[in-house]
């Protein structure tokens, strides 16, 4: 599979040596184990609402009961950790720029930079708990560690909950949504009962560049309509604009083949400068969402994909550990292959995509009282 990515590596967090047929795919703290498989069934059967990840920072661990214990305060209470958080942070470097030129100039800098990595550590447990409480307000909990969840090499993922996954998106949306699972794994829109429970084999990575590369399209999705939103609302009445060009490839495919953005599981690009917007020229305004992405070229579908802040693609490589990850290394445990139905499959990925969508979100709630690093 041909890649192409967001290059980033996180000072933190050094990659360690690949292991032979151990693809890397980033690295991640120690997890909570949500729900696992006994030896007496094949499914991987979860219930309430949890997450892959256990949150690190005081921070996260606050914002993690209150969403269970207050969540009309949920987002009052997160406001209130970035606002704290963005202040601990200024007064560090204010303390390091009155120090300069003195004898405890050295010792002020490297307690703005041990406030810097404490302060994005924490902005990263907010972002993952936004996240988190976007799923539990659908009543959706997230797939575990697949090795808690597979037995025997097979993997089922119940209830599936894709009517609810479904739900966040309109309608325009949900139909490309399909259509990326389709070009992906084959799986139709309109699938009987026995197509969906048929099962299927896929590589444990190819199945991790499956659920990543899925995160980055919701985010791109949700990006891009909010943009068309935008610039329709710039100029409704007007009539003169139209698309100078057409992407030579349907920008779904820029997701499935040929140029995927998840590669060993890091985000990446080859991209790193800003891309301009979609030009226009005399005619008529898209009429809709599709057309509008049609008119993208391969920059501006980066500059939609690719996430705006590192904090949001340490979260995303974290929480890809989570799923495929070994809990001491980070690297993929196995690239063996699973056993499992186009019905769990296709659950895997929708909640792969409402990931990025939230991501979205999310990085755009943190981003409002938080400055965050610029990716």
């Amino acid at each position: 599979m041909d890649c192409c990515f967001f290059s980033y590596t996180n000072p933190r967090f050094p990659t360690p040596p690949a292991a032979a047929a151990r693809p890397p795919i980033s690295l991640g703290p120690r997890l909570i184990v949500v729900a696992s498989a006994s030896s007496s069934r094949s499914k991987c059967d979860f219930g309430g609402l949890h997450a892959p990840l256990e949150p690190r920072t005081p921070a996260g661990r606050l914002l993690s009961g209150v969403c269970l214990d207050d969540r009309a305060g949920f987002h009052a209470a997160a406001r209130g950790e970035l606002e704290r958080l963005a202040v601990e942070r200024d007064e560090a470097a204010a303390r390091l720029q009155l120090s300069l030129g003195s004898d405890e100039a050295c010792l002020h800098r490297r307690i703005a930079e041990f406030r810097q990595y404490e302060c994005q550590d924490a902005v990263e447990d907010v972002m993952y708990m936004l996240i988190f409480y976007k799923f539990s307000e659908i009543g959706v909990s997230l797939v575990p560690r697949l090795s808690k969840c597979a037995y025997n090499g097979r993997l089922e993922i119940w209830p599936s909950k894709d009517w609810e996954l479904e739900s966040i998106h309109n309608a325009e949306v949900l139909q490309m949504v399909r259509e990326h699972l389709s070009a992906l794994v084959g799986c139709k829109a309109n699938s009987n009962v026995t197509d969906s429970w048929a099962t299927t084999k896929v590589q444990r990575f190819r199945l991790c560049e499956m659920y990543a590369a899925s995160i980055l399209y919701g985010y791109f999705l949700k990006s891009a309509s909010l943009r068309y939103q935008l610039e329709r609302g710039l100029d409704l009445s007007s009539s003169h604009y139209g698309l100078a060009g057409r992407g030579k490839h349907p920008v779904s495919e820029m997701f499935t083949a040929g140029s995927s953005y998840i590669a060993h599981g890091r985000v990446s690009s080859s991209i790193s400068t800003p891309a301009s917007p979609v030009s226009y020229s005399l005619g008529n305004n898209p009429k809709s969402l599709r057309l509008y992405m049609m008119g993208f070229d391969h920059k501006s579908v980066q500059m939609c994909a690719k996430p705006k802040s590192k904090e949001a693609v340490d979260l995303l490589e974290r929480h890809t550990s989570a799923l495929f990850g070994d809990e001491e290394t980070g690297l993929l445990e196995t690239d063996d292959a699973l056993t499992t139905s186009f019905a769990s499959l296709k659950r895997f990925l929708l909640e792969a995509v409402a990931f990025g969508s939230f991501l979205w979100s999310a990085e755009n709630f943190v981003s409002d009282v938080y400055m965050l690093e610029d990716n």
